[in-house]
């Protein structure tokens, strides 16, 4: 799909489409035609319709166990996300095809969305990877390590957090506090270390 298609495409997925599929899963649900766990969204389409407006056909989408809106947004195909869904796969929906991978496992993709990310930039590729993680998921230390090496590597990844303000049924700033950082006393020094790492030989640079 070129890049014409997809404006094309978009506007196919609107709010209301969108809000609509959701229902349609619910009513399935209740009727106990979808056999598993399924995480609905409703209230974040407009955030998210904008943002993959700049999400291109070659790019990648890493998320999480909610993802039935990434998959649409992504795809362009509200047919293929429901018989995933139907199928029990609303918490792992991947597609090579569509350039989708996706985790219930908090914080799972996080690296494997970095390991991506670098193999594009040493083929020299255009693409970009985003990825789409919780609040809570972006609390853990699995995702300021994947920031870090991203950013300190200049690797062509976005991080996306999406902020419902509550991890399951516990509220995020419950768990952490309020604003990050206010309150944390901070350091850093830099020296030049006499020794080797172990021992006391010399050092050997790989």
């Amino acid at each position: 799909m070129n890049v014409d298609t997809q404006k094309k495409e978009m506007k196919k997925y609107t709010k209301e489409n969108l809000i609509r599929f959701e229902k349609d899963m619910v009513d399935l649900y209740e009727q106990g035609l979808i056999q598993g766990t399924i995480h609905l969204s409703k209230g974040n389409e407009d955030e998210l319709i904008e943002i993959f407006k700049k999400i291109k056909p070659n790019d990648w989408v890493f998320t999480n166990h909610r993802s039935h809106y990434h998959c649409i947004l992504k795809s362009h195909d509200m047919g293929w996300v429901g018989m995933e869904i139907l199928s029990g796969n609303s918490m792992h929906m991947n597609s090579q095809t569509h350039k989708i991978f996706s985790s219930s496992i908090v914080g799972g993709c996080l690296s494997i969305a970095v390991g991506t990310a670098m193999a594009i930039k040493r083929l020299k590729k255009k693409d970009r990877v985003f990825v789409f993680v919780g609040d809570m998921a972006a609390e853990m230390g699995i995702f300021i390590e994947s920031m870090d090496y991203a950013s300190r590597h200049n690797l062509p990844i976005t991080f996306i957090i999406e902020d419902n303000e509550i991890a399951v049924y516990t509220p995020t700033q419950k768990v952490w506090g309020t604003a990050m950082g206010t309150k944390t006393d901070l350091k850093e020094y830099t020296y030049k270390l006499g020794y080797p790492h172990h021992g006391i030989g010399k050092w050997v640079n790989f």
